[in-house]
């Protein structure tokens, strides 16, 4: 299980469960998870113990996790048991109105966040993206695919150093495959890294050729412009020079989880300048006295899309973590009525 990124740190969280199989989820599909282990792959899907003690949708498994399972060699499907803790998770809000996170991709090193050098190109989505990729615990690395179709590479990566302070920048080309190469300084054995972006920007045409084949669909830009979904869920995959790779499918949506630290670092600039402010409680919307970020703004050095990019997310988080928090309440106040109910049946 080493070629599959079992570390000794994941080796020592399982001495607790000597009865049960240490296992890594390769791929979920509707309920039912495709598992790896030194007994080989197989299909397998949680307790209904596991299911009752949740409190939370991240808690469930996920593409890249460690689990505890029963791997019933008789025959059947393995039983998972518990999720062992994450070294790393890339977490955002669930697409849809329903406010509850979605782990994209678990225990990864490396998360490469791609965005095509076309019209797909928008600083602020990517504001985004490296805010929830420092937040999961994860090193990112900013990815630009199709270099042929920019005729303003410089400006362009100019840009994205702008905004992305800290973070490796990779530029790749569709022509003739320039800069993928330079993935396989992330990679090696034990190693996992994914790819993150919208639609159509060239996640799978990256991921074939570090596999050498053509493992995964690639069919680009629709005429206008938009992805198509050539990925339908999220898989991981062992590749041939070492490490695992983690495909996930196109984000149309990319909503902000708890994601606090990683917009203070990728945002570091105007967390700077507000320490700067006269009053601490400052709310940098241009009303107070000795607002340092406004000066800013006023005289140049901090961009007004920038300043608004901070503060739209920022509130996203901040109802997240309030609607977060109002959740999990209520799971348990639910559970917790269960539980008397069922006393009292007994009784």
């Amino acid at each position: 299980m080493k070629q599959y990124g079992l570390s000794e740190a994941f080796v020592k969280s399982v001495y607790n469960f000597s009865d049960l199989t240490v296992a890594r989820i390769l791929s979920q599909e509707k309920g039912i998870y495709r598992l790896v282990s030194s007994h080989g792959e197989k299909w397998g899907e949680i307790s209904g113990r596991f299911h009752y003690d949740m409190q939370a949708k991240s808690e469930y498994p996920a593409v890249g996790d460690f689990v505890m399972a029963d791997w019933n060699e008789s025959g059947g499907n393995a039983v998972i048991h518990y999720v062992l803790p994450r070294k790393s998770s890339f977490i955002r809000k669930a697409a849809g109105e329903k406010s509850e996170e979605q782990v994209v991709a678990a225990n990864i090193d490396t998360v490469f966040l791609c965005m095509s050098l076309n019209h797909d190109f928008n600083l602020r989505r990517l504001e985004r993206y490296v805010s929830i990729a420092w937040n999961s615990g994860a090193v990112p690395v900013v990815v630009l695919t199709k270099a042929d179709l920019c005729e303003d590479l410089d400006s362009k990566l100019i840009e994205v150093s702008s905004i992305a302070a800290g973070v490796d920048v990779l530029v790749t080309n569709t022509i003739n495959q320039d800069g993928y190469e330079e993935i396989y300084l992330y990679l090696g054995e034990g190693k996992t890294i994914a790819f993150i972006g919208s639609s159509g920007v060239g996640k799978s045409t990256l991921i074939n050729c570090l596999l050498g084949e053509k493992h995964l669909d690639t069919n680009g830009l629709r005429n206008d412009d938009k992805g198509r979904h050539t990925t339908t869920h999220r898989e991981l995959i062992l590749l041939p020079s070492g490490g695992m790779v983690i495909d996930t499918p196109g984000m149309r949506e990319l909503g902000m989880w708890d994601a606090g630290d990683g917009i203070d670092q990728t945002f570091s600039d105007i967390e700077m300048l507000a320490q700067k402010c006269r009053f601490r409680d400052c709310t940098h919307s241009g009303n107070e006295t000795g607002c340092a970020v406004q000066e800013a703004v006023e005289c140049g050095e901090l961009s007004i899309d920038r300043l608004r990019s901070w503060q739209k997310l920022m509130n996203e988080n901040r109802y997240a973590e309030d609607t977060q928090g109002y959740l999990v309440e209520k799971r348990q106040k639910f559970k917790n009525i269960a539980k008397i109910n069922k006393r009292n049946r007994k009784g």
